[in-house]
């Protein structure tokens, strides 16, 4: 396991150096025959590393997407991750429709994480009880410590059996779809972007306090992935040493 972090002076800056960094691992995956894999993850952060991403001119023929977690939304909701990378991303590099696996958030959420699982096995190949090996993995973190959608308390921060799972947020009274932490884990490289004061307590508790990962759920790749680089702008690494 190696972890590695990067601060810059702005959030523009420390997104463009994820792109960067997201592009470098994407090349290295095509550099033999096969395609790439690449699991988005949502909210206002990542959009200025999707624009970066979109005027690469890298073959995005070759290369797959797929989503962290979902809110329990249509895609045409202002709320959807999905529709955050569709108008910063998909669109504007053209990415092939073929390409897209969204997590189809219409549907109940059981249903649809159902759905989602079904369509990472069948892409993946694999066999019951395999995890998905993502060439990339970008990931985000909330105010409370919160990764995907695993919020401090959720039982499903214990789960390594189930590849992705409908979870309910109590404080936010909503239901989201989710990857869980055997699949987050199993991701050849993990990239977390994460700007702005507010997120400062919680990058220090995931470097700095006891590894308690139902407290604070960002520990959980970060202690136990394989390849790992955070990207903060000066704001949020304010509080580390």
């Amino acid at each position: 396991m190696s972890i590695h972090r990067h601060s810059y002076p702005t959030a523009r800056e420390a997104a463009e150096a994820c792109a960067k960094h997201v592009l470098m691992r994407l090349e290295d995956a095509l550099s033999g025959e096969g395609e790439a894999t690449l699991a988005l993850s949502g909210g206002e952060t990542p959009k200025a590393m999707f624009e970066v991403l979109a005027k690469s001119g890298i073959d995005w023929s070759r290369i797959h997407l797929f989503w962290v977690d979902e809110r329990a939304v249509p895609p045409s909701s202002p709320a959807s991750n999905y529709r955050v990378a569709e108008e910063n991303l998909i669109r504007p590099a053209g990415i092939p429709r073929r390409n897209i696996h969204r997590i189809p958030a219409e549907l109940r959420p059981e249903a649809a994480a159902a759905r989602y699982v079904d369509d990472i096995r069948e892409y993946f190949g694999l066999a019951e009880g395999e995890m998905p090996q993502f060439d990339v993995i970008h990931r985000g973190l909330g105010a409370d410590g919160h990764t995907a959608s695993l919020f401090p308390g959720e039982p499903l921060i214990e789960d390594r059996e189930q590849i992705a799972a409908a979870v309910y947020v109590e404080k936010l009274g909503q239901y989201r779809i989710t990857l869980l932490p055997g699949a987050l884990m199993a991701a050849r490289h993990t990239v977390f972007l994460v700007t702005g004061a507010d997120k400062a307590q919680a990058v220090r508790a995931v470097f700095h306090e006891p590894y308690n990962p139902k407290l604070y759920p960002g520990q959980v790749v970060s202690h136990h992935g394989r390849h790992i680089v955070w990207f903060l702008d000066d704001q949020a690494a304010a509080l580390l040493d």
